[in-house]
């Protein structure tokens, strides 16, 4: 019985040990639509794990200011709301859209709701965070609004916490690097 919820587990998702990189990995869109991180090989990707009722929320109008500002490059932003920390992240999918468009303006690719930590932690959270796929930067996510930027490549280059606003130098020159 073990082997067989073993099987039926492992055929919902690709799980970190078996992810090879982090295209591998499927993710589900905010609309329900499933897709492979493969769809954004050849691009800079910013990850942010995002929450609306937090301290931090008002980055998403920098995220917002960022993706404006860098999308006609080879860059994209996505977010991952999460609720692991306090309950900042109650709502459903169709909340956190119609908070992000209305108050935000956001129009970078949103991901369903996800757990970024515990024994539900989404398998692209356990590859970002393993000290095996990314023994640079990997580590447990302290709290909403970590950013990993990945290179064209599929590599996971740096890690922002929550205080570094998107804006920030450091993170304008490491997407400028990475996009050269």
């Amino acid at each position: 019985m073990k082997h067989i919820i073993a099987i039926i587990l492992l055929l919902g998702g690709i799980t970190m040990s078996a992810a090879k990189g982090i295209y591998d990995i499927e993710v589900r869109k905010i609309d329900g639509t499933q897709q492979k991180l493969e769809a954004y090989r050849g691009k800079v990707i910013l990850i942010v794990n995002t929450a609306s009722k937090c301290g931090f929320t008002k980055q998403y109008e920098d995220l917002q200011n960022l993706w404006e500002l860098h999308q006609k490059d080879d860059f994209i932003i996505l977010g991952f709301p999460a609720n692991n920390f306090m309950n900042q992240e109650p709502g459903s999918n169709e909340d956190i859209v119609e908070f992000c468009q209305l108050n935000y303006g956001v129009d970078f690719p949103m991901f369903e709701k996800v757990s970024v930590k515990g024994k539900d932690i989404h398998p692209l959270y356990d590859y970002l965070t393993s000290k095996k796929s990314n023994p640079e930067f990997g580590g447990k996510i302290t709290w909403n609004f970590n950013k990993f930027l990945i290179s064209k490549e599929g590599k996971i280059i740096n890690r922002f916490s929550t205080p570094t606003n998107p804006m920030d130098k450091e993170i304008q020159a490491a997407i400028q690097s990475a996009l050269k």
